[in-house]
């Protein structure tokens, strides 16, 4: 409802209440003496006066009604008159109040939405990461008490089970090492020594200690190409290293016999593309966007077969995230799958303690 609403109403009833009066001032039996412009004059003194009334009264009764709901709106108490003045300065101000609270609902859906999300992020969160504590945790229980009930003295199984045990814990050691890292990270805590390094001669580094691993699935991994020239960068070695390492490993464990891991380098601009690219299982399409989520596995037993803590993906996108760039995957189920990653050029200056 506009003011010029508010004041047709007050206009009508003002209106109908003069010729109410006029009407009754002219209506037999009229004294012969009246004269003709005192009724007018009534007429026109109860129509200002019923008009201003009405149009006080109209106005109350509007800011009355719309107050709670503005101040839902602006979130904080309102005075009336300060809603009064409001009202006066915007013509269509009930117009107004009716599109913000639609745009405020929509908001508090939104965040609706956001927080069930999160609660089911979480609830996934926790019930992930007991499991992966969970099994290990048995595990050793299940090994010492079998130690405990006589195990120790059979010679055919006491190392065997301490072999067992001491993986177990190793694994532990492991979850909790990254999570820790993970948390670092996400906080800030840790520093990010930044300094210019040749991107592609860390890659060859890390590829050696690699190989080994690599030839027991008679996988091939080729970092560029015979031409492929020094590359520098400005980051933190030490963690850049740590993502290669990661998918690096991932592309071995998850990729095909005889398969090939393939690292190359893209030169944009004040960028560095750095692409991982294996032609192993693959991941599926609804999985892709889940794919750097704490503990999240696209097979949940064959992840835990191969080793990992489930950690190793998350971590990587907290590394890059953390130097302020960008991680990508394209993948497709049986056709391998690469993750894409963009560093910041070398300068001649090392920048050392920035983020």
């Amino acid at each position: 409802m506009k003011i010029r609403s508010i004041e047709t109403i007050s206009l009508l009833v003002a209106g109908i209440a003069a010729a109410a009066t006029v009407a009754a001032l002219f209506l037999p039996p009229r004294p012969q003496a009246m004269p003709l412009w005192q009724p007018l004059a009534a007429g026109a003194a109860v129509f200002l006066a019923v008009y201003l009334l009405s149009l006080f009264a109209v106005k109350k009764f509007i800011v009355y009604k719309i107050k709670p709901i503005y101040q839902i709106v602006l979130s904080r108490n309102l005075k009336t008159r300060e809603l009064e003045t409001e009202m006066m300065r915007r013509s269509n101000m009930v117009e107004d109040i009716g599109t913000e609270l639609s745009d405020w609902a929509e908001t508090n859906q939104r965040e609706i939405e956001r927080l069930k999300e999160m609660e089911k992020y979480r609830r996934e969160y926790l019930g992930n990461i007991s499991h992966e504590i969970k099994t290990p945790i048995f595990n050793i229980q299940g090994y010492i008490s079998t130690l405990l009930d006589g195990g120790l003295e059979d010679q055919s199984i006491n190392r065997k089970y301490l072999e067992r045990t001491e993986k177990s814990i190793d694994r532990l050691i492991n979850i909790i090492t990254d999570l820790d890292e993970i948390s670092k990270l996400e906080s800030d805590v840790t520093r990010l020594h930044m300094e210019r390094f040749d991107i592609v001669a860390l890659t060859r580094e890390i590829v050696e200690t690699a190989e080994l691993e690599a030839a027991k699935k008679s996988i091939l991994i080729t970092v560029g190409n015979s031409a492929t020239q020094p590359i520098a960068v400005t980051a933190d070695k030490h963690y850049i290293g740590q993502v290669l390492v990661n998918l690096i490993t991932n592309s071995i464990r998850y990729g095909n016999e005889c398969g090939r891991t393939k690292i190359s380098f893209i030169d944009m601009f004040d960028k560095v593309i750095v692409e991982v690219a294996d032609n192993g299982v693959g991941i599926s399409r609804d999985d892709i966007p889940r794919v750097f989520e704490r503990f999240y596995r696209t097979d949940k037993s064959r992840s835990r077969e191969q080793g990992g803590t489930g950690l190793g993906l998350s971590i990587v996108k907290h590394i890059i995230e953390a130097h302020k760039e960008n991680i990508t995957l394209r993948s497709e189920l049986g056709r391998g799958s690469t993750f894409t990653f963009t560093l910041t050029k070398g300068t001649d200056k090392s920048r050392k303690g920035e983020q």
